[in-house]
């Protein structure tokens, strides 16, 4: 056990090997969740022009109160061409433009309309709901720096100070290799010895959530030939998944093809529970993991090395799992040897996070799994955390 890396070395040497992937410009409508490679500047002031931020009339300060002609109307995108004069009015849409000689801007709420003449009972202060010009953003102001995440409000920032296009990482390409010649599609009928192939979807749904492309080739059976057909095509993508032949029983021959065709294995084995004989290896700039065939392994290794890896790769600045502070809601027993990562259900109190582990913890047990929305970090120890303990969570 004493050679087994811990689990934060593992991602630590995983992350020393990735590159972020290279730059590509794509319009605005096409970016959404993609990583910024540049810094992108605002194109002009925002708002660029004096507008009202109310419905209601554009005036004089210094006239009110008072009762005013109304000799205009302004809306958005139709300003008046009015120059406003002591004793006027001008009835003004949020967004407009506020004409020129006006001051401040009175809701329609506070008014009395009669006719073409508007009262206003009360004093206003000046630039009361106008908006400045350049009062969100002014010209030439970074909106986005490289290994920003472009969310929809910045999206929606970039789109209102005329960026078309940005500069973002390329989306990774993942090949998932499931291997056993045991394995057969959902649907098909299974003859003696024989279970449907399920790794492979659950895995794709974790890179396409991380924003990658994920093709799935067909199970592998259990020879080095048909192994080595399956890697030497995976290979030409930026991430190999690997899933099952990573142990070292007759039929694990996944690490061994690795090695031949020229893959350089960085570790294998992980001190951790689900998941310790995963591998990680590079070709060039190409990443390797081999996982677990158990499928809560494969899943627990996708989401601690595999998952970071990918947005490591399009440039985010912060790929690691997000694990948030948590408060057990049943007694466990840590291992001495390895770190275990438990599967719970997460409710919410006025204390936070409560975490109450689920039965059938078992690393087959991918339906058991399949009801829990946390997983819980449990650091190696010889002392029972109680209920009520401080723990860390990854949100399922």
């Amino acid at each position: 056990m004493n050679d087994l890396l811990s689990v934060a070395e593992a991602l630590a040497r995983v992350l020393n090997r990735v590159e972020p992937l290279d730059a590509e410009r794509v319009a605005l409508t096409s970016a959404s969740s993609r990583v910024s490679a540049e810094d992108v500047v605002s194109a002009v002031d925002v708002p660029p022009f004096r507008s009202s931020s109310m419905d209601g009339y554009a005036v004089r300060a210094a006239d009110l109160p008072a009762r005013l002609a109304i000799v205009d109307r302004a809306a958005a995108g139709r300003p008046s061409q009015a120059t406003l004069t002591s004793g006027q009015a001008i009835e003004i849409s949020t967004g407009a433009v506020v004409p020129d000689g006006a001051d401040t801007v009175v809701p329609i709420e506070r008014v009395e309309v009669d006719g073409d003449a508007v009262t206003i009972p009360e004093p206003v202060p000046t630039r009361d709901n106008i908006r400045e010009p350049g009062g969100d953003v002014e010209a030439g102001s970074t909106l986005v720096s490289p290994g920003d995440v472009l969310t929809p409000a910045r999206l929606g920032a970039l789109a209102a100070c005329g960026v078309a296009s940005v500069l973002v990482h390329r989306v990774p390409h993942v090949t998932i290799v499931v291997t056993g010649t045991e394995l057969r599609p959902p649907g098909v009928q299974l003859a003696p010895g024989q279970i449907y192939e399920s790794n492979g979807v659950m895995l794709a749904a974790v890179m396409e959530e991380a924003g990658a492309t994920v093709t799935r080739l067909a199970a592998s059976e259990d020879t080095e030939d048909a192994h080595a057909a399956s890697l030497e095509e995976a290979l030409a993508s930026d991430v190999v998944v690997t899933s099952g032949g990573v142990s070292v029983g007759p039929h694990d021959l996944v690490r061994r093809v690795q090695a031949r065709l020229g893959v350089e294995e960085v570790f294998w084995g992980v001190a951790m529970r689900p998941g310790k004989p995963l591998a990680f290896g590079c070709r060039g700039r190409t990443l390797v993991f081999g996982l677990p065939g158990n499928p809560v392994s494969a899943l627990v290794g996708a989401l601690l090395f595999v998952r970071p890896a990918l947005l490591a790769l399009v440039g985010n600045p912060d790929p690691a799992p997000p694990f948030r502070p948590g408060i057990l809601a049943a007694p466990i027993q840590p291992r001495p040897e390895r770190d275990d990562f438990v599967r719970a259900r997460v409710t919410w109190s006025d204390e936070g996070a409560l975490v109450q582990p689920i039965v059938g913890q078992e690393s087959h047990m991918i339906m058991h799994t399949s009801a829990a929305t946390g997983l819980v970090w449990i650091p190696r120890g010889v002392g029972a955390l109680e209920a009520g303990s401080r723990v860390r969570f990854l949100p399922l």
